[in-house]
């Protein structure tokens, strides 16, 4: 597997107006603060966004970012499996922010969704103390639970991968609208920016 390009957050803010930005988070992410300019492509759908993405690559550079890096870094790695080469940001919006940059929210979003790694530790910890008491408290079997979260965070880490992210990804705080990928694509089509 090869490593996707990176820059860091100063070189993409000196560089932000000649970037196409891709936000690979999901729309509640990405409604709690955005690069300036970020279109929404969540992870899960970005090879439906293939074609817009191959124009808007033709045209110039596009930068994929995420909260952390890592999901825009597996975004990069599928885009180059179909020939697209693209870049991540280093840190994420995470970085992004501390480094002192505006994030950007679209009009009318309201309330911020915890970032998706703190949503799956949030969940794999519940789980793990809900089977370690009900395993006391009702049937040693309820441990199972306990050591099946922790058997799925060792091969995620190994993996680099996140089936709870996954599953996450789909609950409705964090989708509390469509990702519009019609309209994300028409504006990559056209080569345009987003409304902020």
């Amino acid at each position: 597997m090869t490593t996707p390009t990176a820059l860091s957050t100063d070189e993409a803010h000196s560089r932000l107006h000649e970037l196409t930005v891709v936000d690979v988070r999901t729309p509640g992410e990405y409604a709690g603060g955005h690069l300036p300019g970020a279109l929404n492509i969540p992870l899960d759908r970005i090879e439906q966004a293939l074609p817009g993405l191959r124009q808007a690559t033709e045209r110039g550079d596009v930068l994929v970012v995420c909260a952390s890096g890592n999901r825009s870094a597996n975004a990069c790695r599928i885009l180059a499996g179909h020939g697209i080469d693209t870049a991540t940001l280093t840190g994420g919006t995470g970085a992004w922010s501390a480094n002192g940059h505006d994030l950007h929210r679209p009009q009318g979003a309201a309330r911020t969704v915890w970032g998706m790694e703190r949503q799956v530790r949030f969940t794999a910890g519940t789980l793990v103390l809900t089977g370690l008491l009900l395993g006391l408290l009702v049937h040693p079997a309820f441990q199972l639970l306990s050591a099946g979260i922790a058997g799925g965070l060792v091969f995620s880490a190994l993996t680099d991968t996140c089936g709870m992210a996954a599953v996450l990804a789909k609950l409705p705080h964090n989708r509390p609208r469509a990702a519009d990928l019609d309209e994300t694509l028409a504006v990559l089509r056209d080569g345009g920016r987003p409304r902020p």
